[in-house]
């Protein structure tokens, strides 16, 4: 019972969505990566092994790209400070073991081959996956949706070309010449679900993680949703161990209060889908913004429904704006169809919200957040015997919950700041 069996496929294309939808420019850039890399590895035949790496690490390279903005200029160009992103993105996810291997190969995938002098960085080795990525990458960054993929082609193959030996590998750059020949390739990759026909069990592995090393997963995940914005950077660390202690005083096992402290990291991945304009916006949001808020919860059901070992975590995080009442949202779950482990959930979250600072206010002091939670008890929000749990243990809890928001804190100063 202290393992859960995880498929890495669904694991690494549930993070490529949750990248891509942040913009609709962004609309499955990561897969076409994924799948042009693959098919360029599979053209020089490297060994499977590292078709595999290349294609993981692809799925997920532009990770450390934390805001619409930086994604968005990495499509267009590469700006001057483009390796910023990638040590992010390396630094991200490199305390999760199944992933270190890829880590390295997304720190490196925006430099430069220079003629052979981007064998090395710094005078680390940079791995050749890592200079497959980089012209798989450019190369689907110059594909525009208004006109035919093979029209585009002359004039993409011809821009690459004309780096060849400078910016890219040319023995890449021979592959990718060998493979616009072949028009199926194209046509896939600007299908729906590019990745969808090389899909295969060498590809992926199917991993028997220990709780805990779910937590530090869920952990990397919190680290993309939060860290594009000081003010939310705390966030999910908070709800994440005030959900678990909560759980802890309702007389949950310990194995799952950490799957409650794992829905907690989750339970703001929607928000991708939502800019930093509107989650920053000093004054009141408009009804139009408000909407795009109450989506967030609906995008992440549907982006950890991609992970089935996920679907208790998944209904945990996804619904703690629903009520008791049955007026929340998106799903409108009512009375004994809302677990208590949502309605924790629920409370965890108004409980961070309201004693951490804001865009637009300050946060509340202890009287006036219990304040806040009574009233929503009153009203048919939140769960009372949740909330009597968290005033009986309220001082334990807030500990809980500051020292997690000060590890975030510091997380955030290393790999964001620094």
């Amino acid at each position: 019972m202290d393992k859960i069996r995880i498929n890495l496929q669904d694991l690494l294309i549930c993070m490529s969505k949750a990248q891509d939808i942040m913009s609709p420019h962004l609309s499955n850039h990561h897969q076409r990566v994924a799948y042009l890399a693959f098919r360029l590895a599979e053209q020089i035949d490297l060994p499977v092994e590292q078709q595999k790496n290349c294609f993981q690490a692809a799925l997920i390279h532009d990770i450390g790209a934390l805001s619409t903005d930086e994604k968005l200029d990495l499509i267009e160009d590469e700006p001057l400070n483009i390796n910023n992103h990638a040590i992010k993105g390396a630094k991200l996810i490199e305390r999760f073991q199944p992933l270190q291997q890829v880590s390295n190969i997304i720190k490196y995938h925006h430099v430069p081959w220079k003629n052979g002098e981007g064998n090395t960085c710094n005078a680390d080795g940079v791995p050749f996956e890592s200079h497959i990525i980089h012209i798989a990458d450019r190369t689907c960054a110059m594909i525009h949706s208004g006109s035919n993929v093979i029209s585009q082609l002359p004039k993409i193959i011809s821009t690459i070309q004309g780096k060849s030996d400078s910016m890219f590998v040319p023995g890449l750059v021979d592959a990718l010449l060998e493979l616009s020949k072949k028009e199926f390739i194209w046509f896939d990759l600007v299908s729906d679900y590019p990745i969808r026909t090389i899909q295969n069990n060498e590809l992926f592995d199917v991993l028997n993680l220990k709780v805990d090393d779910v937590v530090d997963l869920a952990l990397v995940f919190s680290q993309i949703i939060d860290f594009r914005s000081s003010f939310t950077a705390r966030h999910s660390a908070g709800v994440a161990k005030t959900a678990e202690c909560l759980a802890g005083f309702a007389g949950f096992t310990p194995y799952k209060c950490k799957m409650m402290m794992i829905a907690g990291y989750l339970h703001d991945l929607g928000k991708l889908a939502v800019s930093n304009e509107i989650l920053e916006k000093p004054g009141k949001l408009s009804e139009d913004e408000f909407n795009i808020i109450r989506s967030h919860s609906y995008y992440t059901y549907h982006l950890l429904e991609s992970i089935p070992a996920f679907k208790i975590i998944n209904e945990w995080a996804s619904y703690h704006h629903e009520r008791v009442d049955g007026t929340g949202y998106p799903f409108h779950i009512a009375g004994e169809k809302l677990s208590l482990g949502s309605r924790i959930m629920a409370v965890a979250d108004v409980f961070t919200a309201v004693t951490e600072d804001r865009p637009y206010r300050r946060r509340m002091d202890d009287d006036s957040a219990k304040q806040v939670l009574n009233d929503m008890v009153d009203s048919g929000a939140l769960d009372g015997k949740v909330v009597a749990l968290l005033f009986s243990n309220f001082q334990k809890i807030k500990r809980k919950c500051e020292a997690g928001q000060q590890e975030a804190t510091e997380r955030y100063q290393k790999i964001v700041l620094s």
